[in-house]
């Protein structure tokens, strides 16, 4: 919620003020800054439920926003000081979580950065569209908002922060003990880190954990899991199978834990190596071996478990990202932060949904839902779809059985136990099965999709929500940052698919998306598939033209040149639609923008050596939606429409930069290289770039 004094002015850009709160004192922090920002006219903003200030410090949000409670705007650096020192005195001893992109003031829950105030964009060096502030030449540039405090290069920092900095800086690990080598992984609740005992030389996982921050469902945080985790290992030291404890200290106000090293890979890669369904030529003998593996797999994963309740610990959090399999074969189970002792009575507050066990588990029936899930997923990796359908274990194990020669008794149990007619506290797994077979079966041919696409629809319709104005119907989360217009998840995507499914009309939710299509604001997204193009181009299908010809005039006013490249939210895709509505509307003037539109696409193209190897990270992503096979696509369009084979050589340069990023496996697949995996994938994947390859080799 905005705070903006009448008539206020407010920079576009400056030092910002951020306070954090923890969920106990937010209330309290909160009446403290409203009564000292809006006597003076100070313009400020907070998050204005519980909820979101849990959300923001939960263990996956975003790093570089994590705890920041309310955000306030001085109008230069001598209200800045006065409210640092004010506020910061008013503040003293409240807690808050540590917020990463900005620069601490004192000890207590202010922070400050240099940022955007208004909100602006530009494109990054990976051609995506991000925040901007202005440098001192009058252009936009990325406003940077990552996990680490920095000043863009042309900006002083302030006298005031001059000892803030040092004290930042004070805390270093050079007098730690270990050496960190790599990071393995970071999430808000802290660090994941290879590192070597320098005393003894043993390589070891440095574990991280902030206060305040990185909270779980109960609300505990971080430091809090830790503590148990330490405490869960130190009971279970000795098991086989489970990391031993070599270290705990804290650094500053964050608490590591020193954690044996093992030496190996985690099960989901092994399996995605293994998998012989992912490799067209494998054969009886290849399922076979995979079997054997698989449920030899199972049954050490099932031994560990099983000494893990014998000292009286439930895991709770078991799936196949937390095995590590070491080179000789054997399973390691790790991360115990979610585990608790049997007498505990506590619940998994974390967890993997294609594993997590229902409410209806308790105690060591929680970890055999997941080992039973377990079974399925390393023959069929589809449990996740399990908390949609209670009938697809079933189904499941029918499809294991046969493509797989596993033992029957292996699967009928796994599908017992996850049906809850297996287990000991499992109570309406009966009746959850009955309800599941008892639905209809739908006929043969013709009929049969007929059927299906209405039963789809009737429940696509049920959902609408009509009377709402930010979304007609729900859909993935994506919908309240793009909007809940578009093809990729909004209504226009929703509506464009009942139409050409021929399914009956929903007339309200045509005017729903007319009506909001026409109020669109100044700064609303432009691009085909999660924009106002988009939109344009469903309307007209729909049988709206005048509508989507309105849009795309008011399109035409908007500053696309600050878009990417891309097909998804890109010119690539702003191109091929105006491209499409030129013919449509017979406006020749149209196709004219569309050509203007790919002059600058061709001018950013580069050559193909320009782009790197791998894809996504800190470089450009491949592919069709967001990698150069959009922009492909869109010279191959135009090249059809215009007959310049300009158009067939850009095209060409754009596929090679894509192909450039993708590697040849050992099953002849070729897939994109993101370093860390390979992709086969429509969007970012090899798949998509195939599909514009194919039709660019028809004109070879």
């Amino acid at each position: 919620m905005v705070m903006n004094p009448v008539g206020a002015s407010v920079p576009q850009q400056g030092w910002k003020v951020h306070a954090s709160a923890c969920l106990d004192n937010a209330d309290r922090i909160l009446e403290t800054v409203w009564a000292y920002c809006v006597p003076r006219r100070i313009t400020f903003k907070f998050l204005a439920a519980r909820t979101a200030v849990h959300l923001q410090n939960a263990k996956y949000a975003p790093r570089g926003s994590s705890g920041k409670f309310v955000t306030i705007y001085p109008t230069g650096i001598d209200e800045l000081g006065t409210i640092l020192q004010d506020l910061g005195a008013l503040l003293t001893g409240e807690p808050g979580p540590y917020i990463l992109s900005d620069l601490r003031w004192n000890e207590g829950p202010l922070y400050v950065r240099y940022g955007g105030f208004a909100l602006r964009h530009c494109l990054s060096a990976r051609g995506d569209r991000v925040p901007a502030i202005e440098d001192p030449n009058g252009a936009l540039v990325p406003d940077r908002r990552d996990a680490v405090f920095c000043t863009p290069s042309w900006v002083t920092l302030p006298d005031l922060l001059v000892p803030q900095l040092a004290a930042r800086n004070a805390t270093t690990v050079t007098e730690l003990p270990y050496r960190i080598e790599q990071v393995l992984h970071f999430s808000n609740g802290g660090g994941l880190y290879e590192a070597t005992d320098q005393r003894t030389g043993a390589r070891v996982v440095l574990k991280e954990a902030r206060p305040h921050a990185g909270l779980a469902a109960d609300g505990a945080d971080a430091v809090e899991r830790l503590h148990r985790e330490r405490e869960t290992l130190e009971r279970l030291a000795g098991v086989e199978g489970v990391p031993a404890v070599h270290d705990h200290f804290a650094l500053g106000e964050h608490h590591f834990l020193a954690l044996e090293f093992i030496e190996g890979t985690p099960l989901n890669k092994v399996f995605a190596q293994r998998w012989p369904m992912n490799d067209p030529a494998a054969g009886p003998a290849e399922f076979a071996a995979y079997t054997e593996w698989a449920l030899g797999m199972c049954a050490q994963v099932e031994e560990i478990i099983t000494a893990v309740h014998g000292c009286g610990v439930i895991h709770g959090d078991l799936h196949l990202f937390n095995v590590i399999v070491r080179e000789d074969g054997r399973a390691t189970l790790i991360d115990y932060e979610v585990a608790a002792r049997i007498d505990e009575a506590r619940r998994p507050t974390l967890g993997s949904p294609a594993f997590a066990a229902p409410r209806d588990r308790t105690g060591f029936d929680i970890d055999r839902y997941s080992l039973a899930c377990l079974r399925l997923a390393l023959f069929l990796p589809l449990t996740a779809m399990i908390r949609l359908d209670t009938g697809k274990p079933e189904d499941f194990a029918e499809v294991i059985a046969e493509h797989f020669p596993v033992p029957p008794d292996f699967l009928a149990e796994a599908v017992r136990t996850i049906t809850g007619t297996g287990g000991t506290s499992g109570t309406n797994g009966d009746a959850l099965r009955r309800r599941a077979r008892a639905l209809p079966s739908l006929p043969d041919g013709i009929n049969g999709w007929t059927a299906a696409r209405d039963s789809i629809v009737a429940g696509i319709l049920a959902s609408a929500t009509p009377k709402r104005t930010d979304r007609l119907f729900p859909g993935d989360i994506a919908q309240f940052s793009t909007g809940g217009l578009n093809i990729a998840h909004g209504a226009a995507g929703v509506l464009y698919a009942l139409g050409v499914t021929r399914a009956t009309p929903y007339p309200a939710g045509e005017h729903w998306l007319l009506e909001r299509a026409a109020a669109a604001p100044r700064g609303t997204r432009l691009g085909f598939y999660d924009g106002l193009h988009g939109v344009a181009y469903v309307l007209a299908e729909l049988g709206y033209r005048q509508s989507a010809l309105d849009l795309i005039e008011f399109c035409l006013t908007e500053h696309s040149d600050q878009l990417g490249t891309d097909l998804s939210g890109g010119l690539a895709g702003v191109a091929l639609n105006l491209a499409h509505f030129a013919g449509l509307a017979g406006e020749p003037s149209l196709f004219d923008h569309a050509l203007r539109v790919a002059d600058i696409v061709a001018d950013r193209l580069g050559t193909v050596e320009g782009v790197g190897t791998i894809s996504g990270g800190d470089h450009p992503y491949a592919g069709l939606m967001q990698g150069s096979s959009g922009p492909a696509l869109m010279f191959l369009r135009l090249y059809e429409h215009t007959g310049d084979r300009g158009f067939l050589e850009l095209s060409a340069t754009a596929l090679r930069q894509d192909l450039r990023r993708c590697l040849l496996r050992d099953d002849g697949s070729m897939r994109v290289n993101e370093g860390w995996r390979a992709m086969p994938y429509l969007d970012r994947g090899s798949a998509g770039i195939g599909m514009v390859l194919d039709e660019y080799l028809t004109h070879r």
